[in-house]
Parts: C-alpha cells; structure tokens; sequence
C-alpha cells in the first residue's frame, strides 16, 4: 500500500486528551491497537516531531500521520507443517487436527506473531491451492475448532466446493458429533440445550447464553459414562451440535454446570485434586470432533469419518477412571 500523509488539527475541545485516544476517535474503523502501532512506527508527528502515546494536547497542534491507518492485508502464508489427513480429493480434505492449532490466524496478526503454526498455512503448503471464499487469511475454511479443540474438519479445495459444503453446512445437513469430559455428574441421560449465544459484553474473549438477543444454538447430548474416583466425579458426553456458534459446545455445558475439563475459560479448575495423589491438569480442553458426516459437493455420495480421542485425552480419562 503506498505510503501517504494525512493531517489533522485538533479543535480546543481536544485539550487535555491523550494523544492516542484522539487519533482513535477521529480516525474512522481504525482501531486503538492500530493507532498504537502507527505511533510506535514513528510515523505520527505532532508539530513535525516524534510523540508518545501518552502525550497530552493542546488542541492546536499539527499532527501528521505518515502512511495508511489501515493495516496492508494479511494473507496466509505456505509452511511445513505435519498434517493428520483423513481423507482428500480434487474437491475436499477432512483434517483430524492437533488440539493447540489455530486454524486461521486472527484479523490482528502479523506474519511474526500469530499468522505463524495455522491450519491453513499447514494445507497450503500440502495441497498448494485452496478455494479463495474465505478471503485470503481464510481460505477453504468452510467451518472451525477451536485451538484448544482437536478433531474433524473438512477444507475446501475450490469455490464450487465451498459453495455446496457451505450450503450444507447453513441447512443443518452436516452431522457434527463430538466427545467431551465434563466436571460433576449430568443428571439426565440425555437432553437438548437450545440457549442463545452472545459475546460477553465485558469479557470480549468469552461467550454467555445471559444476554437477549443471542443467536440461536442447538446442542444435543447424551451421557455415555459417569464417573466418581478419587479426582471428582465427571461424566463423558457425545455430543451433536446443529448450529455452529462460537464456543458453542463449551459455553452451553457451563451454562449448566458443567464445564469441560481443561476449559479454564468457562469455569473448569486449573489443577484437579484428589485424596492423597498429586494433582493432575490437562494443558488443552478435553473436547474433540470425533464424527463428521456430509454429503460430497459434487457426486452428492454420503460420507462419514470419525477418529477416536487422541492419545492425552485417552491416557487422561483412563487415569481419571483407575483411581477409586
């Protein structure tokens, strides 16, 4: 994007405010965050000379901004990085993905920070070219997981493909099944949470289900195993979403009471305590996308893949299981 210099002159009502938050108000759908950044590039002067952030104004200044306020796009970038491949062709992927991947990297990121590890950077550099729907920074995302969340996912190879699978994925046609460790004991065997989901108004980095106005969320889920050893009493769940919400799964079981383990976000301890036996702790959420069923973008053919728990979940729920 080629350099430019924008000026401003603050009225007298602008005395006393900090640079930085002036330039974020005056500065329309550009963020603090990139404020900051421009200030810290040394490209916003102020009377022609380098300021800091915290600099208090006049209101008659001449502040100088040196480039563009909006970021250059980020696109996703190839890197060598092991994949799980459960099935391709010309059209799809399925992926069993690593729990600790993101699989695209943030709006924020930079190539240095979290544009670095991503699912898509790992299957660019396996299959070369993606459908390019998803923008650049999301391309042949048709659906995600969470970092913390291991599993299935399908990938888009080209448009037409992302198209269908997108289609069936707004029509309640894919089948999404997942297992996930819960705290305590849920007391029916099975059941359905239909909460509206929002963003916490306070925490912009959670979800809640007590606001109005949330969009709709379905969650099926039946109990396969209840537990009560040594660590605590849990309860393993199979669960079958019919809506794809942010955090869905783990803030409905919260809601509820009964947070996944590992899910310190929502509410599942750090450390787990039992009787006279060292603490134990999962560094990742106890939450994996075992089934995936959905019909072939192209010859309509009705396919279905699972995986069962990676190996720390398995060693953790039998280790959880054994103490009594």
């Amino acid at each position: 994007m080629p350099e430019f210099s924008l000026n401003l002159v603050p009225t007298a009502d602008a005395a006393g405010k900090r640079l930085d938050h002036f330039l974020a108000s005056h500065l329309p759908d550009t963020s603090r965050a990139r404020v900051q950044q421009l200030i810290e590039e040394e490209k916003v002067l102020v009377n022609d000379a380098i300021a800091k952030p915290s600099r208090r104004l006049r209101g008659d200044e001449r502040i100088t901004i040196l480039g563009s306020v909006q970021p250059p796009p980020l696109r996703a970038m190839a890197e060598e990085i092991p994949l799980d491949i459960v099935y391709e062709d010309d059209d799809l992927a399925v992926v069993n993905k690593a729990a600790g991947m993101m699989v695209h990297a943030g709006a924020g990121a930079t190539e240095d920070e979290r544009n670095r590890g991503t699912l898509v950077n790992a299957l660019l550099h396996r299959f070369g070219q993606l459908s390019g729907l998803g923008g650049e920074l999301r391309p042949g995302i048709v659906h995600r997981l969470d970092k913390a969340t291991s599993g299935l996912i399908v990938v888009a190879k080209n448009d037409a493909a992302h198209r269908r699978l997108a289609s069936q994925f707004a029509g309640r046609q894919v089948k999404k099944n997942y297992l996930a460790l819960v705290h305590g004991q849920v007391k029916h065997d099975h059941g359905t949470i239909s909460s509206s989901i929002s963003r916490n108004r306070v925490r912009r980095t959670r979800m809640t289900t007590r606001r109005s106005g949330g969009r709709e969320a379905v969650t099926h889920y039946q109990v396969k195993e209840r537990i009560d050893a040594g660590y605590g009493k849990f309860t393993l769940l199979e669960l079958r979403i019919d809506t794809g919400r942010t955090h869905q799964i783990r803030v409905h079981l919260s809601s509820l009471g009964y947070p996944v383990v590992g899910d310190t976000l929502y509410g599942a301890p750090r450390e787990i305590r039992g009787k006279n036996r060292p603490s134990i702790s999962l560094p990742r959420n106890f939450l994996h996308a075992a089934a995936l069923q959905l019909h072939h973008p192209r010859t309509d053919e009705l396919l279905s893949f699972s995986k069962p728990l990676p190996r720390e979940l398995s060693e953790f729920l039998q280790r959880v299981r054994d103490w009594h």
